[in-house]
């Protein structure tokens, strides 16, 4: 059989070609992820930190709630950080290991950040693909709820949950996340409006198929995208807001921490030659809010390569 050079070129190519072709959006995503340097160096720095913060304390020589009594109040500053008295972070002005107290801070505040963003992303995706997928006056209805929701303080709601209910981690996780739904809400419907007109929607709606399985079977899977794009920018922002709670002594409570009372104690004690007591909290603090932030925006890419 005689094949000319451009069907010989053709038959060279097909199998780089059935290769792109073969290729999912999750795996293009993937790749452009992947060369992306700054956001894949965040991704191993945040893998490190949550070592750090669950298992940390598997290699800290006290505990978090163990009291020196030669190293508080004004003798503080004796208990500099040192591997031979094994207060690698030193001491904190009670005397306690600032290592086991900086790991479980940094737990805390991470377990606030992402389970606050999940409550956020569920709550916020329901209600707004909801309100996109049915239109007319139950969207109308739906979104005016949510203006009127985000005309309210948020950090005033918080800090009245807290005040009635009881400061506790639990109550944190819940008004975080069910506060912070009201953007994603907004994200979701908008995307919903274009979805809901879409050829296998309108198969679905043939078929007979009902409206809340086509919004969980059919809608919501095409908002994963977005949705996970969003929860790791919204993750530092639940940190930061408990951080602040913290700070301002409404949030976690003694003998638990997070970073935001660590660096509220540190910065109480920084003029008093201890201030490795601010620097530690505040080093994994920084550093965890700039890891989600770059992972972000290389997620945000990578999905939308469309938006660089």
């Amino acid at each position: 059989m005689i094949v000319d050079s451009a069907t010989a070129d053709r038959l060279a190519e097909a199998p780089h070609l059935a290769e792109v072709q073969g290729r999912s959006l999750w795996q293009d995503a993937r790749v452009r992820f992947f060369r992306n340097k700054a956001a894949v160096a965040s991704l191993v720095v945040l893998s490190l930190i949550a070592f750090f913060a669950f298992f940390g304390g598997f290699f800290a020589a006290f505990d978090n709630e163990t009291i020196d009594f030669t190293l508080m109040g004004a003798n503080a500053y004796k208990g500099v950080p040192s591997f031979e008295t094994g207060h690698y972070f030193g001491v904190d002005s009670d005397g306690r290991d600032l290592f086991a107290r900086t790991v479980q801070g940094t737990r805390i505040s991470l377990l606030v950040g992402i389970v606050g963003a999940g409550v956020a992303v569920i709550v916020g995706t329901l209600y707004g693909a909801t309100a996109g997928y049915f239109g007319g006056r139950i969207d109308g209805i739906m979104m005016r709820t949510v203006d009127v929701l985000m005309s309210i303080p948020f950090m005033f709601v918080l800090i009245l949950m807290l005040v009635i209910f009881g400061r506790s981690i639990l109550m944190l996780f819940i008004g975080i996340g069910l506060i912070s739904w009201l953007d994603m809400a907004r994200i979701a419907r908008g995307q919903t409006l274009t979805l809901k007109n879409k050829e296998f929607v309108e198969a679905a709606v043939a078929t007979g198929v009902s409206p809340m399985k086509i919004i969980l079977r059919h809608i919501v899977p095409n908002l994963i995208g977005i949705v996970v794009v969003y929860a790791t920018l919204l993750i530092p922002g639940m940190i930061i807001t408990e951080s602040f709670i913290s700070f301002l002594g409404l949030g976690v409570q003694e003998p638990a921490t997070s970073l935001g009372a660590l660096i509220d104690t540190g910065a109480d004690n920084l003029n008093n030659g201890t201030r490795w007591q601010l620097y530690f909290p505040l080093f994994f603090f920084v550093t965890t809010l700039f890891a989600f932030f770059f992972v972000g925006d290389g997620l945000r890419d990578a999905l939308d390569p469309k938006d660089r």
